[in-house]
């Protein structure tokens, strides 16, 4: 190699400029660390399959029983609810599963009984559903954008308690799900929606106003949580600020809510306690930060 007057490098017979040297060694940087970031990813992907592997054996369990599972999936925008429903339902069987995202209401459904439009997607015996948002977007998004009336709202709050006691003492196992995501994580995600065509679908008007209303969202959380949470059908409250911890223990949660056959006890199962929360405990901490800092944080 021989350096000339021109700061170019002569490597085998061929002129290098110092600057393609430096962009060269950048890029070389970049692949290294995509290729560090891709091989995490994997990993982190793999480690989730021995539990996905046992919601197999969950399916299998409720097409012999013929019991029904609901699982709902709250919590703020891009709080991570949709990965988790992939990571739940990636190897399971089609024929027995479904998952529910139904937009907005349609004037004839208005004019129904609020409950009809989810109750017609509900599990028949042996089959699960995933709700990507329930009947609890009236308790949340309807109730903050006010896109249903104070008394729509006070009905709802009134009588869901009763619909899903009903629905339990019914035989329907209820798993309800909310994911709970920091303002500054969840910014951070939107802005990733802006700059990415991939993502971009994603990004709604209420997404930009979410943190605009950040503060409405906590405390409508929070009645919600006050109201709804009761031992028959139990809020879970998932931190989903890492996205992969927040993804194996919503499996964990659901494999520990059902005694199937031949579960693999060289798993553990056992809930991060920093991870999952229960609804009762997410209510006394955002007490305790009422109390400390004069309004709730999160």
């Amino acid at each position: 190699m021989v350096i000339d007057e021109q700061n170019s490098f002569n490597i085998e017979g061929e002129e290098v400029s110092i600057e393609k040297l430096i962009e060269t060694y950048k890029q070389s940087k970049e692949d290294r660390s995509f290729e560090k970031s891709a091989v995490l990813k994997r990993r982190k992907e793999q480690s989730l399959k021995p539990y996905q592997a046992e919601l197999i054996k969950l399916q299998k369990h409720l097409e012999l029983t013929g019991k029904k599972i609901i699982i709902l999936f709250e919590g703020r925008d891009a709080a991570g609810k949709g990965g988790t429903i992939r990571r739940v339902t990636r190897y399971m069987n089609e024929k027995h599963y479904r998952v529910v995202a139904l937009g907005k209401p349609t004037e004839e459904q208005r004019t129904q009984w609020y409950y009809q439009k989810y109750i017609q997607h509900f599990p028949h015996g042996g089959e699960m559903v995933l709700f990507d948002r329930s009947w609890y977007n009236r308790a949340m998004v309807e109730s903050v954008f006010e896109f249903c009336t104070k008394k729509e709202y006070e009905d709802f709050m009134k009588g869901v308690k009763g619909f899903e006691k009903d629905l339990v003492r019914q035989g329907t196992i209820l798993i309800k799900l909310y994911f709970s995501v920091t303002k500054d994580e969840q910014a951070r995600r939107f802005d990733r929606r802006k700059t990415d065509p991939l993502r971009q679908w994603k990004l709604s008007e209420i997404d930009v106003q979410a943190q605009e209303r950040w503060d409405d969202f906590t405390f409508t959380k929070y009645k919600m949580l006050k109201q709804t949470h009761s031992h028959t059908s139990p809020w879970t409250v998932i931190r989903s600020n890492d996205k992969h911890k927040a993804r194996l223990e919503a499996l964990k949660v659901i494999l520990n809510r059902v005694d199937y056959e031949n579960r693999d006890m060289s798993l553990d199962y056992t809930l991060d306690q920093n991870i999952v929360i229960s609804g009762a405990r997410e209510l006394e901490i955002m007490e305790a930060q009422r109390a400390k800092s004069g309004k709730f944080i999160g």
